[in-house]
This record gives structure tokens, sequence and C-alpha cells, in this order.
């Protein structure tokens, strides 16, 4: 008897082993494609078409609820797949506090590939944060979707998410002026990437001030800056740029943070620079 019962929770500790492990694969199984923003290069949608196979069947939906003109935005987005033969795109989007179908829900947990298009990453996270349409994009992550987004929906990617807006000064600037303590705004994103914050037109709009106070106010995190025309593919733990410009990889490696007179300075800041081609570890 003593002999059955052994075996008995030797199964069950094995089933609930593989049970964890095929959970854990599961939830990493999607793929994210990052863009920086500015146009796509016919390089860059030919990716995002065969790493999604959309091509091959399922279907697209573009989430403009970043922009304030969200016709306009899911037009603007069909046109590269469209010239590539896909044809297979749909918009769909919602106001805030709007309660989704489940037919709708169902169609974005089953989408082969989600596209978050630009505008303010705020105005979306505001329309989708804690309902069951967030709910629904991590769903079809964790079937093995991809996830893509471009500026603002570039921004959402990460848990921390740089909103842009400076606390100490009320006019907007591309990039901060100084390095300065309590002035960086972040809010919550989707949550995809826990160990960096996205920033995105980086080279571009000279983004550096903001992404230096990023890491050195968060020292932990990663600050990854994608230049326009460029993006990062990550699947399976690493980053793939494609495009035509940089990727700027920012690391406080010593966790360093000084604070004198409200400025910020730090030592050990390890800065990469990426093009199109290369690959980095990225773990999600």
């Amino acid at each position: 008897m003593t002999n059955f019962i052994s075996k008995i929770v030797l199964f069950l500790f094995v089933l609930g082993t593989i049970y964890n492990v095929k959970g854990q694969v599961n939830y990493n199984k999607g793929s994210l494609f990052i863009i920086g923003g500015g146009s796509r290069p016919v390089e860059l949608i030919k990716k995002i078409i065969r790493e999604s196979e959309i091509d091959k069947d399922g279907y697209g939906i573009v989430l403009p609820m970043a922009s304030s003109e969200q016709d306009s935005s899911v037009f603007y987005a069909k046109i590269p797949f469209h010239r590539e033969g896909v044809k297979n795109i749909y918009g769909m989007y919602f106001k805030e506090k709007e309660i989704p179908t489940n037919e709708q829900l169902d169609s974005i947990k089953n989408a082969k590939l989600i596209y978050i298009s630009g505008g303010d990453q705020d105005r979306f996270m505001k329309i989708v944060i804690n309902t069951p349409i967030e709910m629904a994009i991590r769903e079809n992550f964790k079937r093995g979707g991809m996830i893509a987004g471009t500026s603002a929906g570039a921004a959402v990617m990460s848990e921390k998410m740089i909103t842009g807006n400076e606390l100490k000064h009320g006019t907007y600037h591309s990039t901060f002026l100084y390095l300065e303590e309590n002035n960086i705004e972040l809010k919550k994103g989707l949550g995809f990437i826990k160990n960096a914050i996205i920033d995105q037109h980086f080279v571009r709009r000279s983004r550096y001030n903001r992404l230096i106070t990023a890491v050195i106010e968060y020292p932990t995190l990663k600050g990854v800056g994608i230049d326009e025309s460029t993006a990062i593919f990550i699947k399976d733990g690493r980053a793939e740029v494609v495009g035509n410009s940089q990727v700027i990889v920012l690391s406080n490696m010593k966790r360093s943070k000084d604070i004198r007179n409200g400025k910020l300075a730090a030592q050990g800041i390890k800065m990469d620079i990426y093009l199109n081609g290369d690959t980095f570890k990225f773990k999600l």
C-alpha cells in the first residue's frame, strides 16, 4: 500500500512539473516587434510578415487607440502590408470605459499579429489598462502571437512606460534639457518587458538625456532607445535589430546614482550601439 501511494505521489509530482514547464513555455511563446517610429522600410515589414506567418493563415489586428485620428491610423498602418500582398489586416478600436464584446476579445486573443500604432502612449494605456482588452492582448502573446508596435506602440511594451513628460518642466521638449532627479514620468505599460524601459525616435530626436535620466533613477533597468525606421524583434530571449538606423542600449552597470543640488550623476554607465542584423540577449 505504501509503495502504491509513493507511486501516486511521484506521478502527481511529475505531472505538476510538466504542467509548470509547459505553462512557462506557453507564456513565453509569443514574440515582440518594437519599432522606433518613422517610416517602415520594406525589409522591416517583410520581417514582421515572415515571423508572424500572417501571409500563410490567420489575420492581424491594428489597435490605433494611441492616435487621436484612429481611422487614419488604421488606414496608414495597413498600407505597407497591402503592398506586400497581405490584406488580412483589420482595425479594431475602443473608447475609454467601452466594454468590448466577447467576439472582439476572441478576435484579439486569436490574431496572428497585433499592431499598436503611434500617437500618445498614455492615451492608449488609459483605454486598455486593467480591462479585458489588456488581458486579451496578454492572452494573444501566451498563445504565440506577435505583438508589434511603433512609436507610442513601442513605449507601451515595457512595464515601466516612459511618457515623455517632464515633472519639473511644463513645456514639452522632444528630449530632456537637463539630467535632474524626480523629473522623468513613468507610468504602467503593458508589461511584456520587465527589465528595460523603451524609448523611441531615439537618435533622430536625440533623446539621450531622458534615457540616461531613466537608467540613473531606475538603475536596475536597461534603457533601450530605438531609432526611426528601425526595430528590435524579440523572441526566445534574444533581440535582433532590423532596419535602417541604430538601437542604443544603456546599462547602469554599478547601479550608480548620485544627486547634488538636484542634478543627477552616475559612474559606470555602459552604452552599446547596434545596427541591422546585430543580436543581443534580451530577457523579458
